[in-house]
């Protein structure tokens, strides 16, 4: 069944009485006449579930539907789900058993306690409520995705209706949430609606159907009479469904909110008493997604709240970084998932600051107002990389205390070929590499091959590219001829011996030697490449998809406990040496022989809820929230905050 119809003209109410309290009207000219503009509220019950059980009690085709639909959303144990007009629950129970977080609401009591009725007896924990879809009782920004399935759309009198549960929906779902919409195929049963059919519900009841387009062609109206062969008729009941196209139901959509709303096919339901499907017989499925900001959070709190400021870069300036020089939707997704992180966190209140243009301006009237900056600035002041080291100048200038390494750690680190050299001085172990100027065109070459090119300057791999690595002279000149042709002329390269072990990353959390966080060591799995190509983690693994780079895993480090101590120990003489503060980290490889030789330093690293640091952590069961936790306490008691 579906929703309801835009009535002009006089309606004649047939109450719940006479249409299901074992009377028929008879004859009916006007069907559309007849439907109560409410009568969801009563058809949904133990009667609903036999005239169309050959469908909201299959098993087998609730299953199927619940993994095609879990394919279009990439659901991930993750995210909370919310099953909207869920009925007796059948894909609400199935989702929770397959271990997501799902929740289910409906308007029918009847069909709620039977849904509860079923968990409990299936032993599954999950929430059932009863409630009106155009009012939902939920807090906005709640849901990571939201289904409406098996027709449940379209009931209301009016459209207006409608637009009322997508708002709601838009509301009550996170910022890059999704909605999928499980609709009848309206043009299909427009031109292929049964006008009368009549099927046996089991030995002793049969259904007959009578059916007819709206006055305005917007509504199927529809009447069932249930009868059972010794009782006589037990129901005689009228409803309306709108009829919902994918253009429609788009533009429906689009007033609501939504954005990147896209159509995936339409598909077919097969009775298993092979009769009469009506609105269930082909369904479209629309999805759109939730592009808004997060719902400011009224607190009362007990305890003193900490004002942080968290800055970062600027999506409204170019960034010579990213592919497209630009802010696209993964990276303000990758912003709306710290947000959402960082509301979650209690004892906090956080407000952003991203406009470059009034930066100074804007941070001159923080001091006496913030506890401190979270300054996840990495792009660098006007998503300049050279001007990271700016952000942290501006603050100290200004006597802001801020999280993450000074301008000095940060310049030093900024230089891969100073870092190697503090390295070597400290007795720890470097690739073997030489040096080449700007205005080098002939060098001599100190190493064996195979060997990398790099900018001596810069992070985010930018410049590294599976051409970085050359096997011969050959391609060693086309290498430093392709960073040259990207970079400029006026940049300094570092080549550097290829090291053909395990790739590694290490991050640690913390200040101190008692309060350091050792997060466990993953390593890139490059078995998904083809043979061939180099195994490196460069600008292709972070930034173009459509590369096989792109595939690229970070899995835990199966390393020698020796071997793990050393690059550990390693580790934090660095932190000690180049003043890193609060959180660092490290990239290294083994050489052939299994030994480790460092790459690089990373002072505030990358922060975002699927990088090599979030992804670290989940290893060691913290999450991407509890991680940033871990970060901000760490600031707090180096800051004496705490």
């Amino acid at each position: 069944m579906n929703q309801t119809t835009p009535n002009n003209h006089q309606q004649v109410v047939v109450t719940q009485n006479e249409s299901q309290n074992g009377k028929s009207l008879g004859p009916v000219a006007d069907l559309e006449a007849h439907v109560h503009p409410e009568w969801w509220r009563h058809i949904f019950n133990a009667t609903y579930l036999k005239t169309d059980g050959d469908v909201v009690a299959d098993q087998q085709l609730t299953r199927r539907e619940i993994d095609h639909f879990s394919q279009i959303l990439r659901l991930t144990p993750e995210q909370r789900i919310l099953d909207l007009c869920c009925g007796q629950g059948r894909h609400t129970l199935e989702l929770t058993q397959r271990g997501f977080k799902v929740e289910g609401l409906d308007r029918s009591h009847y069909l709620i306690t039977r849904a509860r009725a079923a968990a409990k007896k299936e032993g599954l924990h999950v929430s059932f409520k009863e409630g009106d879809a155009r009012n939902l009782r939920y807090a906005s920004d709640t849901f990571e995705v939201a289904m409406l399935l098996g027709n449940s759309f379209g009931y209301f009198n009016v459209v207006q209706d409608d637009l009322r549960i997508l708002k709601e929906l838009f509301r009550v779902l996170k910022p890059w949430g999704r909605v999928l919409i499980d609709v009848t195929d309206g043009d299909y049963m427009r031109q292929n609606f049964e006008p009368r059919s009549w099927e046996w519900i089991d030995r002793h009841q049969f259904v007959c159907r009578e059916r007819s387009l709206s006055l305005d062609g917007q509504c199927l109206i529809s009447r069932e009479i249930i009868t059972d062969v010794e009782e006589g008729v037990m129901a005689d009941q009228f409803y309306s469904e709108r009829l919902y196209t994918p253009e429609t139901l788009s533009t429906l959509l689009a007033e609501a909110g939504f954005t990147n709303i896209a159509r995936h096919g339409a598909h077919t339901t097969e009775s298993q008493r092979n009769q009469d499907l009506g609105m269930m017989a082909q369904r479209i499925i629309v999805t759109a997604e939730v592009h808004k900001d997060w719902t400011p959070v009224k607190s009362k709190p007990k305890t003193r709240v900490k004002q942080v400021t968290v800055i970062m870069g600027d999506p409204h300036k170019p960034d010579p970084l990213k592919p497209l020089t630009v802010f696209d939707d993964d990276d303000l997704y990758t912003i709306d998932q710290l947000k959402n992180a960082l509301r979650e966190t209690p004892d906090y209140s956080f407000s952003y600051l991203n406009n470059h243009t009034n930066l100074l301006q804007d941070l001159s009237k923080l001091k006496g107002k913030v506890d401190y900056v979270l300054n996840l600035c990495d792009e660098g002041f006007n998503n300049d990389p050279r001007k990271e080291l700016h952000v942290p100048a501006i603050l100290e200038m200004l006597d802001i205390p801020y999280s993450g390494s000074n301008p000095q750690c940060l310049a030093h680190c900024y230089d891969k070929s100073l870092v190697r050299g503090v390295a070597a001085e400290m007795d720890i172990p470097v690739p073997q590499a030489f040096f080449i100027k700007p205005e080098d065109n002939a060098w001599e070459l100190p190493i064996n091959f195979p060997v990398i090119v790099k900018p001596n300057f810069g992070d985010s791999s930018f410049g590294i590219t599976q051409r970085s690595v050359a096997y011969n002279l050959e391609e060693l000149v086309s290498a430093i001829a392709d960073i040259r042709e990207q970079l400029g002329y006026n940049r300094s390269l570092v080549v550097e011996e290829f090291l053909t072990g395990k790739d590694l990353t290490v991050g640690i959390i913390g200040n101190s030697p008692e309060a350091y966080t050792v997060l466990p060591i993953v390593e890139e799995d490059y078995g998904v490449l083809p043979e061939g190509l180099p195994r490196i983690c460069g600008y292709e693994a972070k930034w173009q998809p459509d590369s096989p780079y792109w595939n690229l895993r970070s899995v835990p480090a199966n390393l020698p406990q020796h071997t793990e101590r050393q690059i550990v120990e390693y580790c934090l003489k660095l932190m000690e040496r180049l003043d890193c503060r609060d959180y660092t980290r490290f990239d290294w490889r083994l050489n052939a022989e299994g030994e480790p030789k460092l790459l690089e330093v990373n002072p505030n690293p990358g922060w975002c809820w699927d990088g090599h640091l979030a992804k670290m952590a989940q290893l060691a069961n913290t999450s991407y929230a509890e991680m940033l936790v871990s970060i901000l306490h760490s600031v707090e008691e180096r800051l004496s905050l705490a």
